[in-house]
Formats: structure tokens, C-alpha cells, sequence
């Protein structure tokens, strides 16, 4: 099937009616300079073949192929082919019979899109159908080459190579086709959903409500049968015990009035006796008060005055005692202060003794400041006057100098002479004197080898002792040590303990919950975890905790759970485990935000502001993580609200924001934050902490040292012996003539040391004197310009000399302003003691008073007690002798009592009786009006009353408990009021009815599911075996494509390869090789070389299936002229079974062709004039390479060129 013939109205630039006829079947080229309109021809064809992407063909709607867009008064585009099918092989399924086939489309302004088939009317899936049967599939096609094609197959993905393989296949039909299954299946899928839906949601409900509905339908029936066998159960039991109840009451009458009238009787006979009792109890009555008379009262009265009389002395007593504690207590803080204040009196006196040291230095230096400065000042005098300065700083002339270097000299000489002289009579002496020893010497040695083996004794005591490490004052010492630190680290302890009895809440006691429990794992509570680094934060971050601050910190959930079970704590606790609690915190992106709105030093993680150990990390960020602290509520509520940050923030001063829209704060306690109270609580644990490892050090160092302090005691008294026997030892050798002789000898030697040093001191300043003089006699040579250079030295001599002695001055003015202050510290540290002494004077005197007023009260209290106690005593004598006055009375009174309470019990026994009496007579009453009731409401008792609690009858009682009976009536009663509001009558016909609906549906659900079965196991089948024709498709088009290619480029290799480690299914890429080297990318080729690939794998598909016509656009445009003319020979000789339409600028393409259509436009409408061309063996000229832009190969009038004008506008 191929075109024969092409007819344009009204599309793009062909205006009018335009018929392009006479097409080759085989080789057919377009040509015409740019813009006459040949690509709108190739735009004509495709619009015919339905293509939906507009953008193909230049347009972005339909309207926009109308000319003109409809502005010219064309309104519509109609374009008509004419295929001609002869060949029946390549015809379109259906269409077998057809010869020729016209297939029309045809678009209107504002109108709808319209197909023809045959003059006939077709839909779009249709004329689909059709081409696609032929492989000419506009909306994926590989038979359709445009312009920028080879770009785009270059640019490829494997997947979208691998879809053109497909096309060339023609399985994309069958791909068409199976996407359209899918969507049935899915449309299965979906009413087997709204099946599944109404079976879930309506059908099931409906079938388990009725089926309910039947069951409370038949409970309801059944409920009723039994509940009418009851009730006439229990009615005739009510009937036999009304009877049984009025008989009954009829003989209880009987009984209870003769009861009663015993019982007033007894009454009568208690009432005599109680009177007989009264005149017996007044008369012994009467009989102990004459005995007794008032002496009972006034003993009583007395006895209460003198308990008064004590309690007063004795409260007297307590306040006197309290205040004496408090004066004795007033003196020890006295004498304290007292004691600090000569404290700090000694400490001043010391810094004024110091001060006194310091001025006295001061003024020294100062002095010897002012004292250069003067010598200075002289100097440069005396130098300005034309003195110089000699050896020791004084002024003097030249001739001075030399005189005094002269004689200098002379007493050198004078000294060498007399050190000479001495030290030759001490030689002589000490060869004397050394004879002398010689003679005493054996004895001396002995006495100096006793001595020698002493002190080496002693040596190695010393090393022995020193070998122990024994230090006897470092003992005392850290005894001393230990004593101070256990003292510390009571008042620590007590000082902790008063803030936890202020703070109970702080405490956490807690019993170990097993055997060898670790107490590390718990690490105690979150308050006493963190370490406020600022305690102007400490309110704002208890805000921030809440009740969490006194949650319980523990390595797992395992520790929290023993303690809860059998830790013994004291309340309830809320604990937090390090290794489930979910920690929270601020992200940087969030604080980072907040800093830049309201500034960085406005705004704090809560997290920020606190110190914890890296391991309480989690339970931290639970507690702290999530909110923000700001100095006040203005910045807080710009931070909490923010829409980017929304997070709780609190203020300095604990008022809380929280974005949900809450605000918290007001009036607060005025007592400080329990954080800023636990700062100090850690401050004295801490300091606790350091006390106890300090006596921990010192124990051990303490036990160490104790372990040698016996053995150091002896080798002490050892060293100590030795120690005396040495010293005896050598003042026996120091007291002997031999050592006095010793002791010349070595007088001798030292004598004669200092005179040979006097020797070289005296030569040492005769040569510098003689050198002296001989500077001297120079400078007098030369004598202006040494006084010109001594004036400028002693110049500045005299001005370094001025500024010491300045800074000197200054220095000493306030050392003395100082020690003035100090002075006038102690006269106020003076006058402070005066004063303590007499306030403590004044306190004793004021307790040795308050003791002699104690003393005075003990004694009236003790007199006081005294009398109570006799009193006491006279009263108690007297309470023994009305005791027995008392026995007869209280015997009368008490048998009166117990009559008095036997009448009491006798009247309430009567008013009891009276009231069953009447009772009894009302229940009489009502069980006859019972009976009477029953008889007239239930008129089956006269007839079934003779079985009434019959053996083996209904109304058996025996067999039917009544009272059970009666409980089951009212449960069966409920039961049945509840079910008769609910009971639906109709639910047994109703079943019926549902329960065919759900099998209808069953069924139907059946069917959809074997359907969708049946599709899903052709498209299986069908998968298999396009995966088939693929493959086969791929090996063939690769064997095209690098034959084709290295046709083209000779000394290339080509081919299509699916991706590393993906299959032939997945995708396929081009791979290329210069000679045997395989390229990694296609742009390692030139522009050219790429072209040529492209237009290689896109011949090697039009060759595995050939389709009936291929539209090339340009394709040659990127290739040279021995390219292009190498194309055009190959798709005359390779594709001889179907037609090509291209459009090309190049002769040596288009010379190739059969026939040539030639594009030209005038009058704003193009033209079309087609070319018979013979077809002889040429060759592309380099006039024709020159012309190619102008669009014309050759001339019009060629001799191998025959023009057949078209049909158009202009013929």
C-alpha cells in the first residue's frame, strides 16, 4: 500500500484545492527554498494519519492548520490521500477487497474534527486501527523522519531504542491492545470491588442484622411461652401464702394480747418497789452528809488553790530558766565576736608591722633616690665648672686625679710589703706548731676513730629512719587534719540536712529492690541533676520543667520497674529511663530562626542554659528539649506564635506561652527558685564530696604512716643514745692541747690564704692605679673635648637621678596613706572590743541575777509542792471514810436503776406488742383482700386451686421454686420489654429474600472473576510470545544496523546492546568501534559520525519490516555531499518494497528520486510542480554543493529532467 495521490484545501499555505498526483511508488523527493511549503506537505500527511502531538507539525491546536488560522476566509483544512492496494500482503486488515483506499480528514473553524473512509464516516480508533495494521503508527513512528529525528535518536534512552524496535516489530499494536485489556481488567477489578463493596458494606450487614433479628424473633417467643408459665406459678404460690398468711395472723392476735397483759402486771410491781427504794436512799443520805458535814468542800477547795500556787511558781520558774539560757546564750556570741575581732586586730597589727618594714624600705630607697639625685645635681656642677669625677663619684681636677691615682700606688706598694712579712712569719709558725701535733698524735686518733664509728652509727640510724617514711610531724599534723575535716563535715552534713527538711521533695529514699543492687543505675532526681549556669535562669527553667524536675532518673525500664514493685518508696514517683525515653529538642534550623527574629541574645534553648553529664543526655532534652527561654513577654510571644517556630517559651520571670494559644504566669511565692536553693545544695555537696575524699587521703596516708611509728620509736631512743655519746666523744677531742694545736695550725692557714690574697688584691690595684695614671696624663693632653662628653653624661645622669627619686617620693606617700588606714582600722577594731567587753560584763551580771532568781523560784516551787501534797493527802483520808457511807447508797440506787430499766424495757415491750398487734391485723386484713384480688383477676384459680403445691402438677413448689420463679419472671420480663422494642416481626421473611440476593451476587462475582482470569492468561500468552518477536526483531535489526553502518563508514563496526547487567526487555543502547577499540560514548564521535549511527539503526528497522511509506525530512542536512549521495543509492538498492517521500535541499539525494516535487510560493499560497526524472548514473557537481541553500540541484531545463506541471492554484 502506498500513496498515490495527495489533495490539500485550505491546510496551512495551500489555500486553495491543491492536487499533488502522479507519486512514485517507490523513490519520491520534495525540494523548494524555505518557507514555499514542502514540509506542510509531510505536515498534510501526518495530520491525515491522526497524530496527536501538535507540536509535529508546527501547531499547537487545530485551528492553527486552517490558512490563516480562518482570518482569510478559509474556514476549514481538508486533506484527502489516495492509497492504492494493490498488493495484498501489505493491505490493512478489512480492507483486502479494496483496490484503491481514500482516506479524507477534515477540520472546521469552531467545528468538530471529522475522518473519511471511502466517503464513509469513520471514528478516530478506527483510522487508527488502520495504519497500525500497516506499521504506520503516527503517534510512535519509526517510519516518519523529521527534522531534529537524528538528534533525538542520538539522544535516546535504552527504554525509548528498545520502543522503536517494538514499532518496527509491530508490537505496539499488540501493545495498544493489551493496555485496553488492562483497563477492562481494571474495570473488573473495579465492579469486583463494588461487588466485594455491596457484599461488605449492605448484603453481609443486612444477612447478620436479620439473621440477629430471627434469633431475638425466636428468643422472643420462647421468652414468652415461659414467662406465661411462671407468672402462673408464681400467682398461685402468692395465692396459698395470702391464705396461709391470714390464718396465720389470726392466732399471732391471740398470743400478743395475752402477752401484753402479763407484762403490765410486772409494771404494777416495779412501780412499789422503786418508791420503797427512794425513802431508803434519802434517809441513809441524809444520815452521811451529818457525819461528813462541809469539811469534804473545803478540803477540795484547798487542795485546787495550792495546784493553782504551783503551776504559777512553776511556769515562773520555766520562764527564768528560758531566759538565763538565752542570756548565756547571748554571752557565747559575745565572746565570739570578741575572739574574731582580736582576730582581726592581730591580723591588722601584723599588716601595720609589715607596713612598718615596707615604709622603712621606702624611705631608704627614697632617701638614697634623693641623696644620687643631689650627687648627681653636685657632679654636674662640678663639672660645669670644670671638675671631672674620680673613681668614687666626687668632683676633682685632672691633676687631683692623677695625685690621688699616685697615691693609691705608693699604699699598694706599702700593703704588698707588710702581707709579705706576715706571711712569712705565720709559715714559720705553722712548721713549728705542726712538729708539736706529731708528738700527741696517737691518742687524738683513737679518740677521732670512736668518733668516726659514732657518727657513721648515726648516719645509719638516720638512714634507717628515714627508710621507714615516718614523719612524726606530718602524723600530728593529719591528725589535726582529720579532727578539722570531720568537724566540717558535720556542720556540711547539718547545713544539707536543714535545706532537705526545707525542701522534702528533694529527698529520694529508696530500698535496694534485690541482693547486691548497683545503686549507680539509679542516678537520682532530674532537680539535683542540673547545674544552673546562670541563676537569673533558674525560675524560668522550673516553669520550663514543671513536675518533671522531680521525676527519677534510671539507666533502664527494668531498674524503674523493681524499685516501683519493691523499692519501698516513700510516695508516688514518675521515672524516666535513659534507654526508652524518647528524647526531644529544638533543631538549629528552628533556634537559628528564633535569634534572627528577636535577636541572639533574646532568646535560649532551655537545654542551653543548664549542665548535665553527656550520659543524662536523653532524659535532659524530655524535660528541657522543647522550649525556649526569652527575657521577657514581649519577645516570648513573638517567638512562641511565629509560624515557623511554634514552640513553648517561657520568661525570666516563669510566665509560659505555648502556641496552642494558652499563656501562664502572675503573682509568684516570694521565697527563691527551688534551682537557685539547689545551687547552694550542690555547692555543699560538692564541697562535702572534697571533705570526704581529703579524710579518705588522709586515713590512708594516716595508717600508712602508723604502720612504722614503733619501729621509728626505737630507732629514735637508739639515735638519741648515740647521739649523746658523740657529743661526749668530741668534746672530749675539742678540749685536748692536740686539737687546740689543730686548731692554730688551721688559724695558720687561713692567715696565710688571706695574706696571699691581700698580695693580689695590692698588685691588682697598683696595676690599675698605674694604668689609671697613664689615662689620666692622656686626658690632660686632651682635655676640652673629655668635658664636653663628662657634661652630657652627668647631665642625663642627673635627670634619670630626678625621675627615681620622683617615683620614690610617690611611693612612699602611699605606703604612709595606707599604714594610716590600717591604724585608723584597729582604733575602730580597738573601740569595738571595748564595747564587747562590757556588753559581756553586763551579760554576766545579768546572769548570775537571773540564777539567784532561779534559785528563789526552785525553792517556792519545791515549798509549793510540798503543801499540794499534804493537802492531797488530807483530802484522800477523807475520801476513804465517805467510801463507806457510800457502799449502802450506791447499792439502794443501783437495784433501783435495774427496776427502773425493767419497767423502761416492760413499757417498750408493750408499745412493740401494740404495734405487731395492729400489724398483724392490717397483714390479716391485706391477705384477705390478697385473696380476694387474685380470685377476681385470675379466674383459673377456682378451677386449678385443689393442685395448688401438689406433688406432680404444674404447681408443684418443690419442683419450682417460687422465689427463683419469681427473679427469673423479672429478668424474662426485662428481656422481653427490651427485645419488643427492637423485635422486627417480618425478619423470618425477610431472610429469604436477602440470602438469594447474596447468592445472585456470589454468582455474578464468580463469573467476573473466571473472566478476568481468561484475559490475564492470553495477555500472559501474548507477553511470551511478543517477547518472542522482539528478540527476533532486535538480532535482525542488529545485523542491519552493522552492515548498514559500515557501509556507510567503512572500517566501523556497530551495534545494539542492552545496558550492563539489564536485558534485551529492559532497553538497548548503541555501542560503536573504530576497527576493533569499542567507544564508551557516542560523543567521543564528530558530529557527522553521529548522524550516521542515527540514520544507520533507522534504515536497519525500516529494513526489518518494511512499511509500506517512509517520510524522510531533511535528513541529510548535518551530512557532506558523499554522504547524502551514498544515502539516496542506498534506499534505491536496499528498499525496493516501499515508498519514500523525502524532503532534502541536496541534489545528491533528491537525483536519486523518481520523481521531484518542487515547492514554490506565490502570492502568499504555495505551488507544487513535480519532475519524471531518468535515472542514469551521475555524480553531484560542485556548482549544484554551491546551490544548496538556494533549493535547487540543478537547472529547470535539464536534459534529463521532464516538467509535468501539478494541478493548482495557478494552472
Amino acid at each position: 500500500m502506498h500513496i498515490k495521490s495527495i489533495v490539500i484545501d485550505g491546510f496551512k499555505s495551500y489555500a486553495q484545492r491543491t492536487e499533488i498526483n502522479g507519486f512514485d511508488p517507490l523513490f519520491n523527493a520534495i525540494t523548494g527554498l524555505n518557507g514555499s511549503g514542502k514540509s506542510n506537505i509531510l505536515d498534510a500527511i501526518c495530520f491525515l494519519l491522526g497524530i496527536t502531538n501538535l507540536t509535529h507539525v508546527r501547531a499547537t491546536n487545530l485551528q492553527e492548520l486552517v490558512y490563516k488560522n480562518g482570518q482569510a476566509g478559509v474556514t476549514k483544512a481538508t486533506v484527502s490521500i489516495t492509497f492504492e492496494n494493490l498488493d495484498k500482503k501489505q493491505s490493512p486488515l478489512g480492507y483486502e477487497s479494496y483496490d484503491e483506499i481514500v482516506v479524507s480528514r477534515q477540520v472546521v473553524i469552531g467545528g468538530r474534527n471529522k475522518y473519511l473512509i471511502n466517503g464513509s464516516n469513520a471514528n478516530n480508533n478506527r483510522v487508527q486501527d488502520l495504519f497500525r495494521s500497516v506499521q504506520l503508527n503516527v503517534n510512535n513512528p519509526h517510519f516518519l523522519i523529521m527534522q531534529g529525528r537524528i538528534t533525538k535518536v542520538l539522544n535516546m534512552k535504552p527504554p525509548e531504542i528498545l520502543s522503536m524496535i517494538e514499532e518496527a516489530a509491530g508490537t505496539r499494536l499488540y501493545e495498544t491492545k493489551r493496555e485496553a485489556a488492562q483497563r477492562t481488567i481494571e474495570k473488573k477489578d473495579a465492579k469486583l470491588g463494588e461487588i466485594d463493596t455491596v457484599l461488605k458494606e449492605d448484603i453481609s450487614p443486612t444477612l447478620t442484622k436479620l439473621r440477629d433479628e430471627r434469633s431475638s424473633y425466636l428468643e422472643y417467643q420462647q421468652i414468652l411461652r415461659e414467662l406465661e408459665h411462671l407468672s402462673k406459678l408464681y400467682v398461685a404460690y402468692q395465692f396459698v401464702c395470702a391464705q396461709e398468711k391470714k390464718k396465720r395472723s389470726a392466732e399471732e392476735l391471740v398470743e400478743m394480747q395475752e402477752l401484753i397483759t402479763t407484762t403490765q402486771e410486772r409494771m404494777e410491781e416495779i412501780k412499789v418497789k422503786v418508791g420503797e427504794l427512794d425513802e431508803k436512799i434519802a434517809e441513809l443520805t441524809k444520815r452521811r452528809d451529818e457525819e461528813s458535814g462541809g469539811v469534804m468542800k473545803e478540803l477540795e477547795t484547798a487542795v485546787a488553790d495550792l495546784q493553782k500556787k504551783d503551776a504559777t511558781a512553776q511556769s515562773a520558774l520555766d520562764n527564768c530558766r528560758e531566759g538565763l539560757k538565752a542570756e548565756e546564750k547571748k554571752k557565747k556570741e559575745l565572746i565570739k565576736n570578741q575572739q574574731d575581732n582580736e582576730k582581726t586586730v592581730a591580723t591588722r597589727q601584723k599588716d601595720l608591722e609589715k607596713m612598718a618594714q615596707r615604709i622603712q624600705e621606702v624611705k631608704d630607697a627614697s632617701k638614697k633616690d634623693a641623696a644620687d639625685y643631689t650627687a648627681a645635681q653636685k657632679h654636674f656642677q662640678a663639672v660645669s665648672s670644670g671638675l671631672s669625677a674620680n673613681a668614687d663619684g666626687e668632683a676633682a681636677t685632672l691633676n687631683e686625679q692623677l695625685l690621688a691615682a699616685k697615691n693609691e700606688i705608693s699604699t699598694a706598694e706599702t700593703n704588698t710589703k707588710q702581707a709579705q712579712m706576715r706571711l712569712k712569719h705565720a709559715e714559720g709558725e705553722i712548721k713549728k706548731k705542726q712538729g708539736d701535733v706529731k708528738k700527741t698524735d696517737q691518742d687524738y686518733k683513737k679518740d677521732q676513730s670512736s668518733h668516726t664509728a659514732l657518727t657513721q652509727n648515726l648516719k645509719k640510724l638516720e638512714n634507717e629512719m628515714t627508710k621507714l617514711g615516718y614523719n612524726k610531724e606530718r602524723d600530728e599534723e593529719l591528725q589535726a587534719q582529720q579532727k578539722q575535716l570531720h568537724k566540717d563535715m558535720r556542720e556540711i552534713r547539718d547545713k544539707l540536712d536543714t535545706l532537705e527538711a526545707r525542701f522534702p521533695q528533694l529527698r529520694f529514699d529508696y530500698s535496694d529492690p534485690e541482693k547486691n543492687f548497683d545503686r549507680r543505675r539509679v542516678h537520682g532526681l532530674v532537680c539535683k541533676l542540673v547545674q544552673v549556669k546562670d541563676t537569673r535562669n533558674a525560675t524560668a527553667l522550673e516553669v520550663t520543667a514543671g513536675g518533671k524536675l522531680y521525676n527519677v532518673v534510671v539507666d533502664t525500664e527494668m531498674t524503674g520497674k523493681k524499685l516501683l514493685q519493691k523499692g519501698e518508696l516513700k510516695r508516688r514517683y514518675t521515672i524516666i529511663p535513659l534507654n526508652k525515653i524518647g528524647a526531644r529538642a529544638i533543631d538549629d534550623a528552628t533556634t537559628k530562626h528564633a535569634q534572627q527574629l528577636v535577636g541572639k541574645d533574646n532568646v535560649h534553648t532551655a537545654l542551653s542554659l543548664i549542665g548535665y553529664k553527656p550520659d543524662l543526655e536523653a532524659a535532659m532534652k524530655f524535660v528541657f528539649g522543647s522550649a525556649f527561654i526569652c527575657p521577657d513577654m514581649d519577645t516570648a510571644k513573638a517567638v512562641a506564635y511565629d509560624g515557623k517556630i511554634q514552640k513553648r517559651t517561657v520568661t525570666l520571670d516563669g510566665n509560659s506561652f505555648d502556641p496552642a494559644g494558652t499563656l501562664t504566669g502572675g503573682a509568684r511565692a516570694q521565697t527563691s527558685s527551688i534551682l537557685e536553693k539547689l545551687s547552694e545544695f550542690q555547692a555543699s555537696q560538692e564541697e562535702l564530696d572534697a571533705k570526704q575524699q581529703q579524710l579518705a587521703a588522709a586515713e590512708r596516708e594516716l595508717a600508712a604512716l602508723r604502720k612504722s611509728a614503733d619501729k621509728y620509736e626505737q630507732l629514735k631512743q637508739q639515735y638519741d643514745v648515740k647521739s649523746m655519746e658523740a657529743d661526749l666523744v668530741k668534746t672530749r677531742l675539742e678540749q685536748s692541747s692536740h686539737h687546740q694545736q689543730l686548731e692554730e695550725i688551721n688559724a695558720l692557714q687561713k692567715s696565710i690564704e688571706e695574706q696571699k690574697k691581700v698580695l693580689e688584691e695590692a698588685k691588682a690595684v697598683q696595676e690599675k692605679a698605674t694604668k689609671k695614671a697613664k689615662e689620666l696624663e692622656e686626658l690632660m693632653k686632651n682635655a676640652g673635648a673629655v668635658r664636653e662628653r663628662e657634661l652630657q653624661e652627668a647631665e642625663k645622669e642627673m635627670s634619670t637621678s630626678k625621675k627615681r627619686m620622683e617615683a620614690s617620693s610617690k611611693k612612699a606617700r602611699e605606703i604612709v596613706q595606707e599604714e594610716d588606714t590600717i591604724r585608723l582600722d584597729l582604733e575602730e577594731l580597738g573601740k569595738e572590743a571595748g564595747n564587747y567587753g562590757n556588753q559581756v560584763d553586763a551579760v554576766e551580771q545579768a546572769i548570775e541575777k537571773a540564777k539567784e532568781t532561779v534559785a528563789n523560784l526552785q525553792e517556792e516551787a519545791t515549798q509549793t509542792k510540798d503543801k499540794v501534797k499534804a493537802a492531797q493527802g488530807e483530802l484522800n483520808k477523807q475520801k476513804d471514810l465517805l467510801k463507806a457511807r457510800n457502799k449502802d447508797i450506791t447499792a439502794a440506787a443501783t437495784e433501783q436503776r435495774a427496776l427502773q430499766k425493767e419497767s423502761s424495757a416492760s413499757q417498750l415491750k408493750i408499745q412493740e406488742l401494740q404495734h405487731k398487734v395492729t400489724k398483724g391485723r392490717q397483714d390479716s386484713q391485706d391477705a384477705a383482700r390478697q385473696v380476694t384480688l387474685l380470685l377476681e383477676k385470675y379466674n383459673w384459680i377456682a378451677e386449678e386451686c385443689p393442685q395448688f403445691g401438689k406433688p406432680n402438677t404444674p404447681f408443684d413448689f418443690t419442683v419450682n421454686c417460687p422465689k427463683e420463679a419469681e427473679k427469673r419472671i423479672q429478668k424474662l420480663t426485662e428481656t422481653k420489654d427490651k427485645l419488643s422494642k427492637n423485635v422486627n416481626m417480618r425478619a423470618m421473611n425477610l431472610l429469604g429474600s436477602a440470602e438469594e440476593q447474596y447468592a445472585d451476587l456470589l454468582k455474578k462475582r464468580k463469573i467476573v472473576l473466571n473472566d478476568k482470569a481468561k484475559i490475564q492468561a492470553v495477555i500472559d500468552e501474548l507477553d511470551k510470545k511478543k517477547n518472542e518477536a522482539l528478540k527476533k526483531a532486535w538480532e535482525q535489526v542488529n545485523k542491519d544496523f552493522g552492515s548498514i553502518f559500515s557501509t556507510l563508514l567503512p572500517g566501523t563496526q556497530a551495534k545494539l546492546a542492552p545496558p550492563e547487567g539489564q536485558s534485551v526487555l529492559d532497553g538497548l543502547e548503541v555501542k560503536v568501534a573504530f576497527g576493533d577499540v569499542w567507544k564508551e560514548t557516542l560523543s567521543e564521535l564528530s558530529g557527522g559520525q553521529r548522524s550516521l549511527v542515527a540514520l544507520s539503526l533507522i534504515l536497519a528497522m525500516l529494513l526489518f519490516k518494511p512499511a509500506p511509506l517512509y517520510i524522510l525530512d531533511e535528513v541529510d542536512a548535518a551530512l557532506d555531499l558523499s554522504h547524502t549521495q551514498n544515502i539516496g543509492q542506498m534506499i534505491r538498492s536496499h528498499f525496493k518494497h516501499s515508498q519514500f517521500i523525502v524532503v532534502s535541499l541536496k541534489d545528491g539525494m533528491f537525483n536519486n528520486a523518481n520523481v521531484l516535487f518542487k515547492t514554490k510560493f506565490v502570492d502568499g499560497v504555495s505551488q507544487v510542480d513535480r519532475y519524471m526524472q531518468q535515472q542514469a548514473s551521475r555524480q553531484p557537481s560542485t556548482a549544484a554543493a554551491d546551490k544548496e541553500n538556494e533549493g535547487f540541484a540543478r537547472k529547470k531545463a535539464g536534459p534529463s529532467s521532464k516538467k509535468a506541471r501539478v494541478g493548482s492554484a495557478a494552472s
